[in-house]
């Protein structure tokens, strides 16, 4: 559905709500393609990463009241509560995100709220590795936060002075950390970072972004060389982040909290992330690697994680920034390999989209996002992509016909960051 389209769809489902129209306010979140980063962010490790063209669009009103009220087009349900402190979320339900959101802000900022309503619907598509829960979760923060001019208050001005600053702070509203003086609480269940955060907050047009985390550090940003786009297929397989499912999301995250049990416990250091740890520490790698081989799963997560952030982002980012597009294929088939061995999170569903990919011409492809269904981008050529993407999708829905009407096949450019219209 054309971007006019879905913002028309959007104002209607505020009317439904009875929003006023002359104050009305319109932004557009987009997902985001982890292009590189496989769960290193919450460890301090870095990614590289480009916004995608699809997205949720919201259409919001102040209401005279401090209640938050959402009407959701796509999934023709709607929502009602009060911003407070103690509001409680229902876990399990799309709603957890904007009550966390509001229950957050409420605490973090106290004083008098202006409610809204908000009416919103998107292109994303949902569950499927592409950030579609944070990018509604940050549709939600800048509901509220422009309806009550939050970057005047002094407890922002102290603590979110850039971008990436909100990026990181909206990163600990979702995994319920402190950020800075803006004290933690539950989030909505899930152990991540701020990844997805930082890709749809500060991503720019035509460049993939390096960032480091903990605190999030811009890099550099690379150009995609002309003539190259990505292809997304969606296997279809719901990556489902509900709190039946959030055990294996969270496992990834655990067995990093043990090798820093570890480390810490053998060397007396205070390294708080496995990236400050290897950073300060010399021989740290052949150092963590001594003290983990008598457990094989916390070995296994380490070798993930230090060959992912010291080794093949830093090398795919060298070879972009030449231009040399179809150099980093190799690399991405090591961190796709890694994936699957060590950090045991891909699908026979994403592992087949990967290698049917690269069989068929593309320059490098992956699985992104948390895993366990989802997505996989691959690079190709724009003067072939259509034909690659009717290939690529005729191939996948022939060897997985079950999946067949959930699964997804489009192009994006590396696209622009969230806007307001």
């Amino acid at each position: 559905m054309p971007s006019d389209q879905l913002i028309a769809r959007a104002q209607e489902a505020l009317e439904h709500l009875g929003g006023t129209s002359e104050e009305v306010r319109r932004y557009f979140v987009p997902g985001r393609i982890e292009v590189l980063g496989k769960h290193t962010d919450y460890a301090g490790g870095r990614s590289l990463l480009c916004a995608a063209e699809r997205g949720m669009y919201f259409a919001v009103a102040p209401r005279g009241d401090g209640r938050m009220r959402i009407a959701d087009a796509r999934l023709g349900e709607t929502v009602e509560f009060a911003i407070e402190p103690n509001v409680k979320a229902a876990p399990g339900h799309w709603s957890n995100y904007p009550m966390t959101m509001a229950r957050r802000l409420a605490r973090n900022f106290p004083g008098r709220w202006t409610g809204v309503d908000v009416g919103m619907i998107g292109d994303l598509p949902l569950a499927a590795g592409m950030s579609s829960s944070s990018a509604v979760s940050i549709g939600y923060y800048v509901a509220l936060a422009d309806a009550n001019a939050l970057e005047r208050r002094p407890e922002y001005e102290a603590n979110i002075r850039t971008m990436e600053d909100l990026a990181g702070y909206l990163g600990t509203v979702e995994n319920g950390r402190t950020f800075g003086t803006l004290r933690g609480d539950t989030g909505v269940g899930l152990a991540g970072g701020s990844e997805d955060q930082t890709a749809i907050l500060c991503c720019r047009a035509g460049e993939l972004s390096q960032y480091s985390f903990c605190p999030v550090r811009h890099e550099r940003n690379l150009p995609l060389p002309a003539g190259w786009s990505f292809a997304v297929g969606v296997t279809g397989v719901v990556a489902d982040k509900n709190a039946a499912a959030q055990e294996k999301y969270n496992r990834a995250a655990r067995l990093v909290d043990e090798v820093m049990r570890v480390w810490r416990g053998a060397t007396g250091r205070d390294d708080l992330w496995l990236a400050d740890a290897l950073e300060g520490s010399p021989g740290a790698p052949a150092r963590f690697r001594r003290l983990l081989e008598p457990t094989p799963e916390l070995l296994e997560r380490f070798e993930q994680f230090y060959v992912e952030n010291a080794e093949i982002i830093p090398a795919v980012g060298d070879l972009l920034a030449t231009g040399d597009v179809t150099g980093i294929g190799p690399l991405v088939d090591r961190s796709m390999e890694r994936a699957v061995r060590l950090l045991k999170n891909q699908i026979p569903e994403t592992i087949a989209l990967a290698s049917g990919a690269r069989t068929l011409g593309a320059a490098a492809a992956s699985a992104f996002g948390g895993g366990f269904g989802g997505a996989v981008w691959a690079l190709v050529a724009v003067r072939d992509a259509e034909g690659f993407l009717k290939r690529w999708a005729e191939g996948y829905r022939k060897a997985f016909p079950a999946h067949a009407a959930r699964a997804e096949f489009f192009l994006t450019p590396a696209a622009p960051a969230m806007r307001r219209l």
